[in-house]
């Protein structure tokens, strides 16, 4: 029997999804996480505490394990997994991406200065030093603009500035943030904000050629002063050529970063001068989104990634042709949740499939930007995209969240 390894972080969604993907497709799965005994959804065939940060630490840990128990397959679920995954799996000798170009992605300044260097369109860009005076620097940006952490996810620490007194602003609080989060970065990125409508590309490096899986339109507006994601919808309503743009600036980026194989996770912006880059991750779309997602037959799209790394034949990477979507329910204010009502009603609307609340009574919730995590996912499938994002919105609007 085939044996995969996944790397799923204590933080993850993505959990069960993979779990069942590998039960699917009769596959053995050892799972890491960088604490031990922590997989409550079903137990797993093998289990393996690694530390993520580290790592060759890890792959040579996998290395002796793999001695005893050959390992055909490294999974990574997400940003913190990915950089551990690539160097696990070149350590066993399986296909992947170089350490180096799933490193350079993870950065969000280096990806962009190799973006640059190979002609991919990028919002204009320069480093922001946390140890330098951040006032010089704001008095000479242009404005509006957009200030980040280098390797923070979810739009956490994300923030739009209008003026130099916000740039201040949004340096000190983005200090904070990566504080709390236990991150030493002292460099931020600080680039051009670009007006338009956002995307998200779900792809798949096979053998360095990008195949499109499916292209999000996201029709909230996404202006700041943060960056909060909550409506996805697919198939884009965007002119097919613009599509098709799209999908060829995405391989460009990949194959400047030195990615070629596994998932791709694309998000552009398609402003005034044409599309930009925004992000390019070598790892699949985030939370439980992928549920908005099947391909073929019904496979799932955690069945294709393993199916993939494993070296199985993908009869079709065609999505379904029926419209669908998903709503990352937003976080409305920080406090401890007491209750979200009306879940049935909001199941209840014409389109809406499925309704999955994450947080649990008595949680605190953090708000972006120092947050990340959100109430829950509503997904929908309808016969237009319209249809889609009118059955999530109405959805969302049956629901009441109590927090106090």
């Amino acid at each position: 029997m085939e044996r995969a390894l996944l790397l799923l972080p204590t933080t993850t969604y993505r959990t069960q999804a993979f779990l069942d993907a590998a039960g699917a497709l009769g596959v053995e799965v050892v799972c890491a996480s960088e604490r031990p005994n922590v997989f409550e959804a079903r137990a797993p065939d093998g289990l393996l505490t690694l530390d993520f940060d580290d790592p060759d630490a890890a792959a040579e840990g996998v290395r002796r394990f793999a001695e005893t128990f050959p390992i055909d397959a490294v999974v990574g679920v997400d940003d913190r997994t990915t950089v551990a995954a690539a160097a696990i799996a070149e350590r066993l000798g399986l296909p992947a991406n170089p350490v180096g170009a799933v490193a350079a992605a993870r950065d969000k300044l280096e990806m962009r200065r190799r973006l640059v260097a190979a002609g991919v369109p990028v919002p204009r860009f320069e480093p922001v030093s946390l140890d330098d005076d951040p006032a010089p620097v704001a008095r000479a940006a242009t404005y509006p603009c957009v200030l980040k952490p280098l390797a923070l996810s979810a739009s956490r620490g994300v923030i739009r500035a209008d003026t130099p007194l916000e740039f201040v602003a949004a340096v000190q609080r983005i200090a904070r943030i990566l504080a709390g989060a236990g991150d030493t970065s002292r460099t931020l990125l600080a680039e051009e904000f670009v007006p338009g409508a956002e995307v998200a590309l779900e792809g798949l490096l096979v053998g360095g050629a990008l195949q499109t899986l499916a292209l999000f339109d996201k029709p909230d507006p996404l202006d700041g002063p943060f960056f909060e994601e909550t409506i996805y919808v697919t198939p884009s309503r965007l002119p097919e050529p613009v599509q098709a743009e799209l999908a060829t600036m995405t391989a460009r980026a990949a194959a400047a970063l030195g990615l070629r194989d596994g998932p791709v996770h694309a998000e552009l912006r398609v402003g005034p001068r044409g599309p930009r880059v925004i992000e390019v991750a070598a790892r699949s779309i985030g939370g439980l989104c992928s549920r908005a997602l099947r391909f073929g037959t019904g496979m799932t799209l955690e069945e294709l990634i393993l199916r993939h790394a494993l070296g199985r034949k993908i009869e079709s990477y065609e999505r379904e042709r029926r419209p669908a979507g998903v709503m990352m329910l937003p976080i409305p204010r920080a406090g401890r949740l007491q209750a979200v009502t009306g879940t049935e009603a909001a199941r209840a609307v014409p389109g809406v499939e499925d309704i999955v609340i994450t947080t649990h009574r008595g949680q605190e919730l953090v708000p972006l930007p120092e947050g990340w995590q959100y109430l829950g996912f509503v997904f929908a499938r309808a016969d237009t995209p319209e249809a889609v994002e009118q059955a999530l919105r109405a959805a969302h609007a049956r629901l009441d969240v109590e927090i106090v």
